[in-house]
Protein backbone atom coordinates (compact mmCIF):
# COMPACT_ATOMS: atom_id res chain seq x y z
CA UNK A 1 0.00 0.00 0.00
CA UNK A 2 1.30 3.39 -0.98
CA UNK A 3 2.12 5.33 2.34
CA UNK A 4 1.34 9.15 0.45
CA UNK A 5 -2.22 10.05 -0.36
CA UNK A 6 -3.51 10.70 -3.63
CA UNK A 7 -2.44 14.06 -3.76
CA UNK A 8 0.78 13.99 -1.64
CA UNK A 9 1.32 11.22 -4.89
CA UNK A 10 0.70 13.47 -7.47
CA UNK A 11 2.58 16.25 -6.61
CA UNK A 12 5.69 14.19 -6.14
CA UNK A 13 5.04 12.99 -9.56
CA UNK A 14 4.72 15.86 -11.04
CA UNK A 15 8.20 17.04 -9.41
CA UNK A 16 9.67 14.74 -11.02
CA UNK A 17 11.86 16.62 -14.41
CA UNK A 18 12.48 15.37 -17.86
CA UNK A 19 15.16 17.82 -18.51
CA UNK A 20 18.02 19.26 -16.57
CA UNK A 21 18.27 16.57 -14.00
CA UNK A 22 21.19 15.81 -11.96
CA UNK A 23 22.77 13.44 -13.59
CA UNK A 24 22.21 15.15 -16.87
CA UNK A 25 24.09 18.62 -15.45
CA UNK A 26 26.78 16.66 -13.91
CA UNK A 27 27.81 14.73 -17.30
CA UNK A 28 27.01 18.18 -19.05
CA UNK A 29 29.38 20.05 -16.64
CA UNK A 30 32.03 17.21 -16.89
CA UNK A 31 31.88 17.56 -20.63
CA UNK A 32 31.95 21.24 -21.23
CA UNK A 33 35.25 21.38 -18.89
CA UNK A 34 36.68 18.74 -21.21
CA UNK A 35 36.31 20.84 -24.09
CA UNK A 36 32.99 19.10 -25.20
CA UNK A 37 30.37 21.39 -26.76
CA UNK A 38 27.08 20.34 -27.35
CA UNK A 39 23.22 21.02 -27.31
CA UNK A 40 20.59 20.40 -24.58
CA UNK A 41 17.57 18.42 -25.44
CA UNK A 42 17.99 18.85 -29.54
CA UNK A 43 14.07 19.07 -30.48
CA UNK A 44 14.67 17.79 -34.34
CA UNK A 45 16.53 14.14 -33.47
CA UNK A 46 14.17 11.50 -32.52
CA UNK A 47 14.07 10.80 -28.91
CA UNK A 48 15.33 14.60 -27.90
CA UNK A 49 18.97 13.65 -26.55
CA UNK A 50 19.75 14.86 -23.57
CA UNK A 51 23.23 15.83 -25.12
CA UNK A 52 23.81 15.81 -28.67
CA UNK A 53 27.07 16.30 -30.34
CA UNK A 54 25.67 17.56 -33.86
CA UNK A 55 29.06 18.08 -35.24
CA UNK A 56 30.15 14.48 -34.47
CA UNK A 57 26.47 12.76 -35.09
CA UNK A 58 26.53 11.75 -31.16
CA UNK A 59 23.59 11.61 -29.25
CA UNK A 60 23.63 10.93 -25.70
CA UNK A 61 21.03 9.88 -23.06
CA UNK A 62 21.31 9.91 -18.76
CA UNK A 63 19.07 7.48 -18.03
CA UNK A 64 17.64 7.00 -14.46
CA UNK A 65 17.82 3.51 -13.60
CA UNK A 66 14.04 3.13 -12.22
CA UNK A 67 12.44 5.17 -15.79
CA UNK A 68 14.68 3.69 -17.81
CA UNK A 69 14.76 -0.32 -16.47
CA UNK A 70 18.13 -1.43 -15.76
CA UNK A 71 18.59 -4.85 -14.40
CA UNK A 72 14.55 -4.75 -14.78
CA UNK A 73 14.07 -8.66 -14.31
CA UNK A 74 16.42 -8.59 -11.37
CA UNK A 75 15.16 -5.97 -9.24
CA UNK A 76 12.27 -5.29 -7.30
CA UNK A 77 8.91 -4.02 -9.21
CA UNK A 78 6.55 -1.72 -7.24
CA UNK A 79 3.83 -3.22 -5.42
CA UNK A 80 1.61 -0.44 -5.67
CA UNK A 81 -0.54 -0.41 -8.96
CA UNK A 82 1.92 -3.17 -10.28
CA UNK A 83 0.63 -3.43 -13.63
CA UNK A 84 0.73 0.38 -14.46
CA UNK A 85 4.70 0.42 -13.74
CA UNK A 86 5.05 -2.67 -15.28
CA UNK A 87 3.69 -1.72 -18.15
CA UNK A 88 5.23 1.62 -17.94
CA UNK A 89 8.84 0.82 -17.32
CA UNK A 90 8.59 -1.61 -20.43
CA UNK A 91 6.85 1.00 -23.01
CA UNK A 92 9.54 3.21 -21.37
CA UNK A 93 12.45 0.22 -22.47
CA UNK A 94 10.79 -0.22 -25.86
CA UNK A 95 10.94 2.98 -26.52
CA UNK A 96 14.74 3.84 -25.91
CA UNK A 97 15.38 0.58 -28.31
CA UNK A 98 13.18 2.43 -30.94
CA UNK A 99 14.50 5.64 -30.64
CA UNK A 100 18.45 4.27 -30.61
CA UNK A 101 17.28 2.18 -34.10
CA UNK A 102 16.59 5.60 -35.38
CA UNK A 103 19.81 7.71 -34.28
CA UNK A 104 21.52 5.15 -35.40
CA UNK A 105 19.83 4.79 -38.91
CA UNK A 106 20.50 8.62 -39.64
CA UNK A 107 24.33 7.86 -38.93
CA UNK A 108 24.66 8.28 -35.19
CA UNK A 109 26.42 7.28 -32.05
CA UNK A 110 24.11 6.84 -29.65
CA UNK A 111 25.58 6.31 -25.89
CA UNK A 112 23.39 5.63 -22.64
CA UNK A 113 24.90 5.98 -19.61
CA UNK A 114 22.87 5.28 -16.25
CA UNK A 115 22.81 7.23 -13.11
CA UNK A 116 25.26 5.55 -11.34
CA UNK A 117 27.91 5.24 -13.61
CA UNK A 118 27.50 8.81 -14.01
CA UNK A 119 27.59 9.77 -10.28
CA UNK A 120 30.32 7.36 -9.92
CA UNK A 121 32.63 7.13 -12.85
CA UNK A 122 31.66 10.50 -14.88
CA UNK A 123 35.18 10.88 -16.03
CA UNK A 124 34.62 7.24 -17.45
CA UNK A 125 31.55 8.97 -19.76
CA UNK A 126 33.73 11.44 -20.74
CA UNK A 127 36.35 9.56 -22.00
CA UNK A 128 33.94 7.12 -24.01
CA UNK A 129 32.56 10.17 -25.37
CA UNK A 130 36.11 12.13 -26.28
CA UNK A 131 37.27 8.28 -27.52
CA UNK A 132 34.63 8.17 -30.20
CA UNK A 133 35.65 12.17 -31.03
CA UNK A 134 38.84 11.63 -31.78
CA UNK A 135 37.95 8.03 -33.51
CA UNK A 136 35.87 10.41 -35.84
CA UNK A 137 38.00 13.11 -36.30
CA UNK A 138 41.12 10.30 -37.19
CA UNK A 139 39.00 8.66 -40.25
CA UNK A 140 37.85 12.13 -41.62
Amino acid sequence: MDNLTKEQRKKNMQNIRATDTDIELILRKALWEAGIRYRKNLKTLPGKPDIALTKYKIAIFCDSSFWHGKDYEKKKKPETNAEYWQKKIERNMERDREVEAELRGLGWTVFRFWDDEIKKNTDECVRAVRDTILEMELLF
